[in-house]
């Protein structure tokens, strides 16, 4: 007691806050709840499946290095945690099984949680050209995953210097995958976000997802900028935020009333914390859980204890938000 009471004295100073600071989404409610403990439960249900907290291991990596460990270290938490996890992208299995360990991670995970393999929407454009869609079923198949994230990142195609074109709309490309495939799709971009327009339009097709990948996380037009050394470009920072695209999916769905086809989505790109993930998860009308990326990926290329401990607080901080904070 005698300690905590000189610390806070010797503290004080240091402990002025601006009121610019002041996080302005929530109402604070401290007169009405408890303490959250161990016994309070996050689960949610998305995709058809039980998890134990509204969070998804957003794409990252396969086929580098250090893939394989950081894989099975994220497979390794979600499983722990019950969560739902989407692989990096898996373009090199199309021509070979030399990297498959990178991407293998079912029995790591387990067989009641969700796991999406992921290809390019180049890639998938081409196997439609070549009449080859079949490969998708083998690529789903080899991973024992439960269907496919087809990223569409047509800036990031433009700016790598060994980049693809896209030939046709991706919009037709993926109701020709949804036409044959009988697995679940989920649509995502990788750090612009997605206009309305092109929501509109996926939104009413009966895809199992739709990701985000929003404007204010890791942003692969600038990542391949700075890959080539080429400067700036201010295509690159074009895009919509992850607060932009809750509400122009609110309208939407308001908007599109029985023609809505899509009802799950995962808000990520630029989801810096749990109270990011909280608050935005609660703003969008359909079920919604919010994805990060990055922050697994620089606990999971080091210890497992501490992407362990990294989530366990995240997601016990997340509670306490939920019993004391309404979203504005």
């Amino acid at each position: 007691m005698k300690n905590r009471k000189l610390d806070h004295i010797k503290l004080a100073e240091n402990a002025q806050v601006d009121k610019k600071t002041m996080d302005t989404r929530f109402n604070y409610e401290p007169m009405l709840n408890i303490h959250p403990d161990k016994t309070d439960s996050l689960e949610t249900t998305f995709l058809n499946k039980s998890l134990g907290a509204p969070l998804w291991i957003s794409s990252m990596t396969g086929g580098s290095e250090r893939s394989k460990l950081i894989n099975h270290n994220l497979a390794r938490a979600a499983k722990e945690f019950r969560l739902g996890i989407g692989l990096g992208s898996c373009r090199s299995l199309l021509q070979s099984d030399n990297f498959i360990e990178d991407f293998n991670i079912r029995k790591t995970l387990g067989d009641d949680l969700p796991l999406f393999a992921n290809l390019g929407i180049v890639q998938v454009e081409e196997l439609v050209t070549s009449k080859k869609l079949s490969l998708l079923n083998e690529v789903v198949s080899k991973l024992s995953a439960d269907g496919l994230i087809i990223h569409v990142n047509p800036l990031q195609e433009w700016f790598q210097e060994e980049g693809d074109r896209i030939k046709k709309a991706p919009i037709d490309i993926i109701k020709h995958v949804l036409d044959y495939v009988s697995f679940p799709i989920i649509i995502k971009e990788v750090g612009q976000g997605i206009g309305p327009k092109s929501l509109k339009a996926l939104m009413q097709l009966p895809l199992a997802a739709i990701e985000f990948g929003a404007f204010g996380g890791t942003n692969f037009s600038k990542l391949e900028l700075l890959r080539s050394d080429t400067g700036h470009n201010p295509l690159a920072f074009v895009g919509h935020s992850a607060s932009e695209m809750v509400e122009i999916i609110n309208k939407l769905v308001a908007e599109l009333g029985s023609n809505l086809s899509c009802n799950e989505y995962i808000i990520a790109g630029g989801i810096d914390s749990f109270l990011d993930g909280y608050y935005l998860t609660q703003k969008l009308v359909p079920n919604a859980i919010f994805g990060q990326a990055y922050k697994f990926l620089s606990y999971a290329a080091n210890d497992y204890n501490l992407l362990k401990k990294m989530i366990s607080r995240d997601l016990s901080n997340f509670k306490m938000a939920k019993n004391y904070l309404e979203p504005k």
